[in-house]
Protein backbone atom coordinates (compact mmCIF):
# COMPACT_ATOMS: atom_id res chain seq x y z
CA UNK A 1 0.00 0.00 0.00
CA UNK A 2 1.31 3.30 -1.05
CA UNK A 3 1.71 6.00 1.34
CA UNK A 4 -0.76 7.98 -0.30
CA UNK A 5 -3.29 5.26 0.15
CA UNK A 6 -2.23 4.71 3.26
CA UNK A 7 -3.45 8.44 4.52
CA UNK A 8 -6.16 8.26 2.47
CA UNK A 9 -7.29 4.78 4.11
CA UNK A 10 -6.74 6.20 7.36
CA UNK A 11 -8.62 9.59 6.71
CA UNK A 12 -11.67 7.79 5.77
CA UNK A 13 -10.95 5.31 8.56
CA UNK A 14 -11.49 8.07 11.08
CA UNK A 15 -14.40 9.75 9.66
CA UNK A 16 -16.38 6.77 9.93
CA UNK A 17 -16.01 6.35 13.15
CA UNK A 18 -16.51 10.03 14.06
CA UNK A 19 -19.49 9.30 11.85
CA UNK A 20 -20.13 6.21 13.74
CA UNK A 21 -19.81 7.80 17.64
CA UNK A 22 -22.15 10.84 16.28
CA UNK A 23 -25.01 8.22 15.64
CA UNK A 24 -24.62 6.48 18.26
CA UNK A 25 -24.83 9.72 20.64
CA UNK A 26 -23.39 7.84 23.74
CA UNK A 27 -21.85 9.89 26.35
CA UNK A 28 -18.38 8.87 28.08
CA UNK A 29 -18.14 10.80 31.23
CA UNK A 30 -14.58 10.30 32.64
CA UNK A 31 -14.38 11.10 36.29
CA UNK A 32 -11.13 12.53 38.50
CA UNK A 33 -8.70 11.01 41.09
CA UNK A 34 -11.40 11.16 43.82
CA UNK A 35 -13.99 8.70 41.62
CA UNK A 36 -10.85 6.82 40.87
CA UNK A 37 -10.11 6.42 44.95
CA UNK A 38 -13.84 5.74 45.57
CA UNK A 39 -13.82 2.99 42.51
CA UNK A 40 -10.48 1.15 44.08
CA UNK A 41 -12.81 1.18 47.73
CA UNK A 42 -15.58 0.04 45.70
CA UNK A 43 -13.79 -2.96 44.35
CA UNK A 44 -12.35 -4.20 47.11
CA UNK A 45 -15.78 -4.02 49.13
CA UNK A 46 -17.56 -5.85 46.37
CA UNK A 47 -14.53 -7.67 46.01
CA UNK A 48 -14.23 -8.86 49.85
CA UNK A 49 -18.60 -9.90 49.32
CA UNK A 50 -17.48 -12.08 46.40
CA UNK A 51 -15.12 -14.37 48.25
CA UNK A 52 -17.14 -13.85 51.51
CA UNK A 53 -20.24 -15.58 49.75
CA UNK A 54 -17.87 -18.13 48.29
CA UNK A 55 -16.83 -18.94 51.64
CA UNK A 56 -20.72 -19.01 52.93
CA UNK A 57 -21.20 -21.74 50.80
CA UNK A 58 -20.99 -25.81 51.96
CA UNK A 59 -17.27 -27.62 52.14
CA UNK A 60 -16.96 -29.38 49.16
CA UNK A 61 -15.52 -32.54 48.74
CA UNK A 62 -14.70 -35.14 45.30
CA UNK A 63 -14.18 -38.47 44.95
CA UNK A 64 -12.78 -37.77 41.22
CA UNK A 65 -9.34 -39.58 41.09
CA UNK A 66 -8.96 -41.07 44.11
CA UNK A 67 -5.36 -41.18 45.77
CA UNK A 68 -4.48 -37.96 43.67
CA UNK A 69 -2.65 -34.86 45.37
CA UNK A 70 -5.00 -33.38 47.56
CA UNK A 71 -4.78 -29.54 48.43
CA UNK A 72 -5.70 -27.78 51.20
CA UNK A 73 -8.81 -25.59 51.55
CA UNK A 74 -12.75 -25.59 51.38
CA UNK A 75 -15.61 -24.86 48.42
CA UNK A 76 -16.64 -25.63 45.62
CA UNK A 77 -16.20 -25.20 41.22
CA UNK A 78 -18.23 -25.54 37.67
CA UNK A 79 -17.20 -26.38 34.00
CA UNK A 80 -19.55 -26.50 30.85
CA UNK A 81 -19.07 -27.77 26.77
CA UNK A 82 -19.57 -26.30 23.27
CA UNK A 83 -18.73 -26.88 20.11
CA UNK A 84 -20.65 -24.52 17.50
CA UNK A 85 -19.56 -20.85 16.48
CA UNK A 86 -22.24 -18.18 16.65
CA UNK A 87 -22.98 -15.08 14.17
CA UNK A 88 -21.62 -11.41 15.68
CA UNK A 89 -24.09 -9.06 16.54
CA UNK A 90 -23.53 -6.92 13.53
CA UNK A 91 -22.97 -9.80 11.06
CA UNK A 92 -19.32 -9.81 11.48
CA UNK A 93 -19.03 -12.80 14.06
CA UNK A 94 -17.20 -14.15 16.47
CA UNK A 95 -15.25 -16.61 17.68
CA UNK A 96 -16.17 -20.49 18.81
CA UNK A 97 -16.46 -24.06 16.87
CA UNK A 98 -14.73 -26.49 18.00
CA UNK A 99 -12.97 -28.19 15.07
CA UNK A 100 -13.96 -31.69 14.57
CA UNK A 101 -12.68 -34.72 12.53
CA UNK A 102 -9.41 -33.39 11.80
CA UNK A 103 -8.00 -34.34 15.88
CA UNK A 104 -4.97 -31.59 14.84
CA UNK A 105 -5.99 -29.44 17.76
CA UNK A 106 -6.64 -31.83 20.64
CA UNK A 107 -3.10 -32.69 20.04
CA UNK A 108 -0.21 -30.64 19.59
CA UNK A 109 3.49 -32.10 20.75
CA UNK A 110 4.71 -33.09 23.74
CA UNK A 111 7.63 -30.81 24.08
CA UNK A 112 7.73 -28.83 27.63
CA UNK A 113 8.79 -24.88 27.05
CA UNK A 114 11.11 -23.76 30.18
CA UNK A 115 12.21 -20.67 31.35
CA UNK A 116 14.55 -20.19 34.24
CA UNK A 117 16.98 -23.10 35.91
CA UNK A 118 16.12 -22.22 39.29
CA UNK A 119 16.51 -25.41 41.32
CA UNK A 120 13.25 -26.67 43.81
CA UNK A 121 13.98 -26.70 47.35
CA UNK A 122 12.44 -26.99 50.59
CA UNK A 123 14.30 -24.46 52.05
CA UNK A 124 13.35 -21.25 50.14
CA UNK A 125 12.38 -17.50 51.45
CA UNK A 126 8.60 -16.55 51.41
CA UNK A 127 8.29 -15.06 48.37
CA UNK A 128 4.75 -13.27 47.08
CA UNK A 129 3.84 -13.73 43.22
CA UNK A 130 1.18 -11.66 41.56
CA UNK A 131 -0.28 -12.73 39.27
CA UNK A 132 -2.93 -11.60 36.04
CA UNK A 133 -4.92 -13.35 33.76
CA UNK A 134 -7.57 -11.94 31.07
CA UNK A 135 -9.54 -13.60 28.56
CA UNK A 136 -9.99 -14.21 24.93
CA UNK A 137 -7.22 -12.30 22.61
CA UNK A 138 -7.89 -12.08 18.88
CA UNK A 139 -5.25 -10.22 17.76
CA UNK A 140 -6.50 -10.34 13.99
CA UNK A 141 -9.52 -10.75 11.80
CA UNK A 142 -11.72 -12.66 9.57
CA UNK A 143 -10.94 -12.16 5.70
CA UNK A 144 -14.21 -11.99 4.79
CA UNK A 145 -14.73 -8.86 7.85
CA UNK A 146 -14.82 -5.31 6.72
CA UNK A 147 -10.96 -4.27 6.75
CA UNK A 148 -11.69 -0.44 7.57
CA UNK A 149 -13.14 -1.09 10.88
CA UNK A 150 -11.01 -4.27 12.00
CA UNK A 151 -8.47 -5.24 14.42
CA UNK A 152 -6.29 -4.98 11.67
CA UNK A 153 -6.97 -1.25 10.54
CA UNK A 154 -6.11 -0.01 14.36
CA UNK A 155 -2.25 -1.84 14.19
CA UNK A 156 -1.87 -0.05 10.69
CA UNK A 157 -2.81 3.23 11.56
CA UNK A 158 -2.76 3.04 15.92
CA UNK A 159 0.82 0.80 15.96
CA UNK A 160 1.02 -2.30 18.67
CA UNK A 161 1.34 -0.32 21.46
CA UNK A 162 -2.39 0.90 21.59
CA UNK A 163 -4.42 -2.07 22.30
CA UNK A 164 -3.35 -2.29 26.06
CA UNK A 165 -2.40 1.13 26.74
CA UNK A 166 -5.05 1.34 29.16
CA UNK A 167 -4.73 -1.56 31.12
CA UNK A 168 -0.84 -1.71 30.75
CA UNK A 169 -0.53 -0.09 34.15
CA UNK A 170 -1.52 -3.22 35.64
CA UNK A 171 -0.03 -5.99 33.37
CA UNK A 172 3.69 -3.99 34.37
CA UNK A 173 2.86 -3.94 37.96
CA UNK A 174 2.33 -7.36 38.41
CA UNK A 175 5.18 -10.12 38.40
CA UNK A 176 3.16 -12.10 35.60
CA UNK A 177 0.43 -11.84 32.77
CA UNK A 178 -1.56 -14.60 31.24
CA UNK A 179 -4.21 -14.36 28.16
CA UNK A 180 -5.52 -16.45 25.85
CA UNK A 181 -4.46 -16.46 22.10
CA UNK A 182 -6.94 -17.03 19.96
CA UNK A 183 -5.88 -16.60 16.43
CA UNK A 184 -3.17 -17.29 14.54
CA UNK A 185 -0.07 -15.00 13.69
CA UNK A 186 1.06 -16.57 10.07
CA UNK A 187 1.30 -15.91 6.31
CA UNK A 188 -0.35 -18.87 5.90
CA UNK A 189 -3.32 -18.61 3.23
CA UNK A 190 -4.77 -22.12 3.94
CA UNK A 191 -7.82 -21.44 5.43
CA UNK A 192 -9.57 -24.37 7.02
CA UNK A 193 -13.36 -25.24 6.58
CA UNK A 194 -14.91 -23.25 9.40
CA UNK A 195 -17.03 -20.30 9.61
CA UNK A 196 -15.00 -17.56 10.99
CA UNK A 197 -11.01 -18.24 10.98
CA UNK A 198 -9.02 -15.43 12.12
CA UNK A 199 -5.52 -14.68 11.26
CA UNK A 200 -2.66 -11.67 11.23
CA UNK A 201 0.85 -11.24 10.66
CA UNK A 202 3.53 -12.52 12.88
CA UNK A 203 4.79 -8.87 13.87
CA UNK A 204 1.23 -8.20 15.67
CA UNK A 205 2.74 -10.51 18.57
CA UNK A 206 4.54 -7.44 19.47
CA UNK A 207 1.06 -6.16 20.88
CA UNK A 208 1.32 -8.45 23.85
CA UNK A 209 4.91 -7.37 24.78
CA UNK A 210 4.36 -3.64 24.40
CA UNK A 211 0.77 -4.25 27.01
CA UNK A 212 3.05 -5.89 29.50
CA UNK A 213 2.20 -9.47 28.64
CA UNK A 214 4.15 -12.68 29.70
CA UNK A 215 2.50 -15.57 28.39
CA UNK A 216 0.03 -17.33 25.87
CA UNK A 217 -2.64 -20.11 26.22
CA UNK A 218 -2.49 -21.50 22.91
CA UNK A 219 -5.03 -24.32 23.33
CA UNK A 220 -8.66 -23.44 21.47
CA UNK A 221 -10.65 -23.56 18.47
CA UNK A 222 -8.83 -20.76 16.75
CA UNK A 223 -5.30 -21.89 16.72
CA UNK A 224 -4.98 -24.11 13.69
CA UNK A 225 -7.64 -21.84 12.03
CA UNK A 226 -4.97 -21.94 8.77
CA UNK A 227 -3.66 -25.37 9.27
CA UNK A 228 -0.85 -27.13 11.48
CA UNK A 229 1.41 -24.32 9.98
CA UNK A 230 -0.16 -21.54 11.72
CA UNK A 231 -0.05 -22.89 14.58
CA UNK A 232 3.66 -23.38 14.61
CA UNK A 233 3.95 -20.13 13.07
CA UNK A 234 2.02 -18.60 15.70
CA UNK A 235 4.36 -19.86 18.35
CA UNK A 236 7.43 -19.13 16.39
CA UNK A 237 5.76 -15.35 16.24
CA UNK A 238 5.23 -15.58 19.93
CA UNK A 239 8.46 -16.93 21.31
CA UNK A 240 10.51 -13.95 19.05
CA UNK A 241 8.59 -11.56 21.23
CA UNK A 242 9.30 -13.14 24.04
CA UNK A 243 5.79 -14.59 24.77
CA UNK A 244 5.76 -18.34 26.36
CA UNK A 245 3.20 -20.04 24.96
CA UNK A 246 1.67 -23.37 25.62
CA UNK A 247 -1.58 -25.05 25.70
CA UNK A 248 -2.66 -29.03 24.54
CA UNK A 249 0.54 -31.19 25.53
CA UNK A 250 3.28 -28.30 25.37
CA UNK A 251 3.08 -27.22 29.34
CA UNK A 252 5.67 -24.07 30.27
CA UNK A 253 7.84 -23.89 33.41
CA UNK A 254 8.70 -20.14 33.68
CA UNK A 255 11.31 -18.89 36.53
CA UNK A 256 9.48 -15.53 38.20
CA UNK A 257 11.05 -14.30 41.68
CA UNK A 258 12.97 -17.45 41.61
CA UNK A 259 9.92 -19.47 41.69
CA UNK A 260 8.75 -21.97 38.96
CA UNK A 261 5.41 -21.82 37.99
CA UNK A 262 3.75 -24.49 35.50
CA UNK A 263 1.25 -23.37 32.92
CA UNK A 264 -1.09 -26.32 31.73
CA UNK A 265 -3.46 -25.31 28.65
CA UNK A 266 -6.61 -27.91 28.12
CA UNK A 267 -9.06 -27.64 25.09
CA UNK A 268 -12.55 -28.88 26.15
CA UNK A 269 -14.67 -28.20 23.46
CA UNK A 270 -13.83 -31.41 21.01
CA UNK A 271 -12.74 -33.95 23.70
CA UNK A 272 -14.86 -32.82 26.47
CA UNK A 273 -14.54 -35.20 29.71
CA UNK A 274 -12.26 -37.05 27.94
CA UNK A 275 -9.43 -34.44 28.07
CA UNK A 276 -8.59 -35.29 31.39
CA UNK A 277 -6.43 -37.79 30.45
CA UNK A 278 -4.25 -34.88 29.03
CA UNK A 279 -5.04 -32.33 32.09
CA UNK A 280 -3.36 -35.17 34.94
CA UNK A 281 -0.64 -35.96 32.36
CA UNK A 282 0.32 -32.42 32.33
CA UNK A 283 -0.22 -31.56 35.58
CA UNK A 284 2.35 -34.22 36.22
CA UNK A 285 4.28 -33.07 33.76
CA UNK A 286 4.66 -30.12 35.16
CA UNK A 287 5.42 -31.11 38.79
CA UNK A 288 8.28 -32.87 37.07
CA UNK A 289 9.41 -30.21 36.00
CA UNK A 290 9.86 -29.13 39.45
CA UNK A 291 6.32 -26.31 39.13
CA UNK A 292 5.93 -24.36 43.04
CA UNK A 293 2.68 -22.95 41.66
CA UNK A 294 0.95 -24.57 38.86
CA UNK A 295 -1.98 -22.57 37.04
CA UNK A 296 -4.65 -24.38 34.53
CA UNK A 297 -6.22 -22.68 31.79
CA UNK A 298 -9.34 -24.19 30.09
CA UNK A 299 -10.99 -23.38 26.66
CA UNK A 300 -14.35 -24.95 27.71
CA UNK A 301 -18.05 -24.32 28.11
CA UNK A 302 -20.98 -22.79 25.69
CA UNK A 303 -21.28 -19.51 24.15
CA UNK A 304 -23.07 -16.97 25.83
CA UNK A 305 -24.22 -19.14 28.94
CA UNK A 306 -23.70 -17.19 31.75
CA UNK A 307 -23.27 -20.68 34.13
CA UNK A 308 -20.86 -23.25 34.23
CA UNK A 309 -21.96 -26.71 33.18
CA UNK A 310 -21.07 -30.28 34.54
CA UNK A 311 -18.08 -30.34 32.18
CA UNK A 312 -16.42 -27.22 33.22
CA UNK A 313 -17.37 -28.13 37.23
CA UNK A 314 -15.81 -31.97 36.85
CA UNK A 315 -12.55 -30.75 35.32
CA UNK A 316 -12.21 -27.50 36.86
CA UNK A 317 -12.51 -29.43 40.47
CA UNK A 318 -10.24 -32.25 38.89
CA UNK A 319 -7.45 -30.06 38.43
CA UNK A 320 -7.63 -28.54 41.58
CA UNK A 321 -7.64 -31.94 43.20
CA UNK A 322 -4.61 -32.90 41.48
CA UNK A 323 -2.24 -30.02 42.20
CA UNK A 324 -3.42 -27.06 40.17
CA UNK A 325 -3.33 -23.60 42.75
CA UNK A 326 -5.55 -21.78 40.10
CA UNK A 327 -8.38 -22.40 37.26
CA UNK A 328 -9.28 -19.63 34.69
CA UNK A 329 -11.20 -20.57 31.67
CA UNK A 330 -12.99 -18.62 28.73
CA UNK A 331 -14.30 -19.30 25.22
CA UNK A 332 -18.36 -18.34 26.21
CA UNK A 333 -17.21 -14.60 25.27
CA UNK A 334 -18.98 -13.69 28.30
CA UNK A 335 -18.42 -13.64 32.09
CA UNK A 336 -18.91 -16.80 34.44
CA UNK A 337 -18.88 -17.08 38.13
CA UNK A 338 -16.03 -17.36 40.48
CA UNK A 339 -16.13 -19.90 42.79
CA UNK A 340 -13.69 -21.30 45.85
CA UNK A 341 -12.72 -25.09 45.86
CA UNK A 342 -10.70 -26.59 48.48
CA UNK A 343 -9.22 -23.31 49.24
CA UNK A 344 -8.01 -22.59 45.50
CA UNK A 345 -10.27 -20.35 43.07
CA UNK A 346 -11.80 -21.50 39.60
CA UNK A 347 -12.93 -18.94 37.28
CA UNK A 348 -15.28 -20.07 34.56
CA UNK A 349 -15.08 -17.46 32.34
CA UNK A 350 -13.32 -14.49 31.53
CA UNK A 351 -15.15 -13.30 28.66
CA UNK A 352 -13.67 -11.30 25.99
CA UNK A 353 -10.35 -8.91 26.06
CA UNK A 354 -8.72 -7.61 23.33
CA UNK A 355 -11.16 -9.17 21.08
CA UNK A 356 -10.83 -8.88 16.89
CA UNK A 357 -13.80 -11.27 16.33
CA UNK A 358 -16.68 -9.07 16.52
CA UNK A 359 -16.43 -5.14 16.17
CA UNK A 360 -19.87 -4.91 18.11
CA UNK A 361 -20.42 -7.71 20.55
CA UNK A 362 -23.55 -7.18 22.92
CA UNK A 363 -21.93 -7.68 25.67
CA UNK A 364 -18.41 -5.30 26.75
CA UNK A 365 -17.80 -6.39 30.03
CA UNK A 366 -14.66 -8.57 31.65
CA UNK A 367 -12.68 -8.27 34.08
CA UNK A 368 -8.83 -8.62 35.07
CA UNK A 369 -8.71 -11.68 37.54
CA UNK A 370 -5.72 -11.10 39.77
CA UNK A 371 -4.10 -13.10 42.74
CA UNK A 372 -1.39 -12.89 44.60
CA UNK A 373 0.39 -15.88 46.09
CA UNK A 374 3.31 -16.70 48.74
CA UNK A 375 4.86 -19.27 48.39
CA UNK A 376 7.52 -20.87 51.07
CA UNK A 377 9.19 -24.13 51.90
CA UNK A 378 6.27 -25.17 52.76
CA UNK A 379 4.74 -24.60 49.23
CA UNK A 380 1.83 -22.89 48.07
CA UNK A 381 0.51 -20.90 51.35
CA UNK A 382 -4.11 -20.76 51.46
CA UNK A 383 -4.98 -16.78 51.53
CA UNK A 384 -7.76 -14.92 49.81
CA UNK A 385 -5.38 -11.94 48.15
CA UNK A 386 -7.27 -11.80 44.57
CA UNK A 387 -8.32 -8.64 43.03
CA UNK A 388 -11.11 -8.46 40.36
CA UNK A 389 -10.54 -5.47 38.03
CA UNK A 390 -13.78 -5.18 35.86
CA UNK A 391 -13.47 -3.73 32.41
CA UNK A 392 -14.85 -3.31 28.79
CA UNK A 393 -13.31 -4.86 26.18
CA UNK A 394 -13.46 -1.10 24.36
CA UNK A 395 -12.66 2.36 25.38
CA UNK A 396 -15.52 3.44 23.08
CA UNK A 397 -18.77 2.27 24.08
CA UNK A 398 -20.83 2.44 20.81
CA UNK A 399 -18.49 0.39 18.78
CA UNK A 400 -14.82 -2.10 19.23
CA UNK A 401 -11.84 -0.41 19.29
CA UNK A 402 -10.01 -3.00 20.46
CA UNK A 403 -9.07 -1.01 23.53
CA UNK A 404 -9.77 -3.02 26.52
CA UNK A 405 -10.16 -0.36 29.43
CA UNK A 406 -10.85 -0.61 33.47
CA UNK A 407 -14.36 0.32 34.17
CA UNK A 408 -15.38 3.25 36.46
CA UNK A 409 -17.97 4.40 39.08
CA UNK A 410 -21.36 3.23 39.11
CA UNK A 411 -20.06 0.58 35.44
CA UNK A 412 -17.64 -1.21 37.89
CA UNK A 413 -20.05 -1.05 40.58
CA UNK A 414 -22.55 -3.09 37.86
CA UNK A 415 -19.88 -5.91 36.70
CA UNK A 416 -18.99 -6.57 39.54
CA UNK A 417 -22.76 -7.00 40.80
CA UNK A 418 -22.91 -8.92 37.78
CA UNK A 419 -20.15 -11.05 38.29
CA UNK A 420 -21.29 -11.82 42.47
CA UNK A 421 -24.85 -12.54 40.66
CA UNK A 422 -22.92 -15.52 38.51
CA UNK A 423 -21.08 -16.56 41.20
CA UNK A 424 -23.93 -17.32 43.51
CA UNK A 425 -25.64 -19.03 40.57
CA UNK A 426 -22.82 -21.93 40.70
CA UNK A 427 -24.01 -25.60 41.71
CA UNK A 428 -22.08 -26.25 44.93
CA UNK A 429 -19.91 -29.42 45.06
CA UNK A 430 -21.84 -32.05 46.64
Amino acid sequence: MSSSDKERRRAELELKIQAHRRKKRLLYIRVGIPAAVLLVVLCVFIGVRISASLKSRPAASTDLQAGAEKRSGDAAGGLTDADSESAADDGNGSGGSADDGSGSESAAGDDTAETGDSAESTDIPETTITVSLAGDCTLGTDEYFNWDTSLNAYYTYQGADYFFRNVKSVFSEDDLTVVNMEGTLTDSTTRQDKQFAFKADPEYAQILTEGAVEAANLANNHSHDYGDESYTDTIDALDAAGIVSFGYDRTAVMDVKGIKVGLVGIYELALHLDCQTQLLENIQKVKDEGAQLIIVVFHWGNEKETVPDSNQTTLGRMAIDNGADLVVGHHPHVLQGIEKYKGKYIAYSLGNFCFGGNTNPSDMDTIIFQQTFTIDGNGVQEDDNIQIIPCRVSSDYSFNNYQPTIAEGSEAERILQKLEERSNAITPAS
